[in-house]
């Protein structure tokens, strides 16, 4: 059976639905989350809790791979989540795979492929944020235009991490970031080597999941932020600039009140979900279940109904 790949915005029901369709199939689920990769973070990233058992982290006795096991300090990436998943699916070849997440980049590189570029240094980093510090990110993205015309037009320059990569390969390369792409950026997945299924939810209703879960998870969001902070750990650890939590550690200090921090989470949330709503229309192959209201998501009968179309598309 070709690996199912289960996508959508946040707060869609992916781990729920993935639990699910594991438990029909005896399948294995791999985590496409870059945020459920951190240890200690579970309420604010919406971790499955799980425990640990002979190397593999089980939820509800179902293996959930690639979650709980990056140390806070760290940083993942596409390219680090492509190698694992290669790894995956090498040492899983006869289990059924059910890859759920959210983050879209993680699947192309895996499904698709990525362009191999130079990675990161400290060096570039430092000059790069040094040269935030001086000219702002108006000045930063001129000084992409200046050197990569291309990639300049193509990136808002409100956008600082994507202006600062580009920048970077500019800087390691010698070359404009804008020629070392391939194309694989908008190529589609071979529909015969995987199955996706994207959770269309209704706008509104996915906004009312939003702020419901924004709710029930704030004061256990506010909890594993502080006993980071209570240990030492700066408020700008890698893990603490996920969603959410830089609006936890405010509120911690008092910089934020609780309404001002639940507001900004629920809207920062809305925001990131509209992208990846974006991010997946490029996957015109995708089955698309659509959701209007709550009692459309019932995970066994919509399990199901994926099943059903995943094995009529066998070929």
């Amino acid at each position: 059976m070709k690996p199912i790949v289960l996508c959508g915005p946040t707060a869609s029901g992916k781990t729920e639905l993935a639990l699910e369709l594991a438990r029909q199939i005896n399948g294995i689920i791999v985590s496409a989350d870059s945020r459920q990769v951190y240890t200690r973070l579970t309420a604010g990233t919406a971790k499955p809790e799980g425990t640990w058992k002979d190397g593999l982290y089980y939820v509800e006795g179902v293996p959930y791979l690639l979650v709980d096991f990056l140390e806070v300090t760290e940083t993942f990436n596409a390219g680090a989540f492509r190698t694992r998943a290669q790894e995956i699916t090498q040492t899983y070849k006869d289990k059924p795979l059910i890859f759920a997440g959210g983050t879209g980049m993680y699947l192309h590189a895996y499904f698709v492929g990525m362009d191999e570029l130079p990675p990161s240094t400290p060096q570039t980093r430092k000059q790069l944020t040094d040269l935030l510090a001086r000219t702002g990110k108006e000045g930063l993205h001129q000084e992409l235009a200046r050197r990569d015309p291309s990639s300049a037009a193509a990136i808002p320059p409100g956008n600082v991490q994507r202006t600062m990569r580009a920048l970077e390969l500019c800087w390691l390369t010698g070359k404009p970031a804008s020629s070392l792409k391939s194309g694989k950026f908008f190529q589609l997945p071979d529909p015969k080597k995987s199955a996706w299924v994207f959770l269309n939810w209704d706008k509104e209703a996915l906004s009312k999941r939003i702020e419901q879960r924004t709710n029930a998870i704030f004061d256990p969001m506010c909890a594993e932020a502080k006993a980071l902070l209570d240990e030492g750990y700066p408020s700008d650890v890698p893990a603490l600039k996920s969603l959410g939590y830089p609006q936890a550690v405010q509120f911690l200090r008092g910089q934020l009140s609780r309404r001002e921090a639940l507001e900004q989470i629920s809207l920062l949330t809305r925001q990131y979900a509209k992208r990846q709503r974006t991010w997946f229309n490029r996957y015109t192959q995708a089955y698309r279940p659509t959701l209007t209201k709550a009692q459309d998501f019932r995970a066994p009968a919509l399990a199901k109904e994926i099943l059903s179309w995943a094995e009529g598309n066998t070929r």
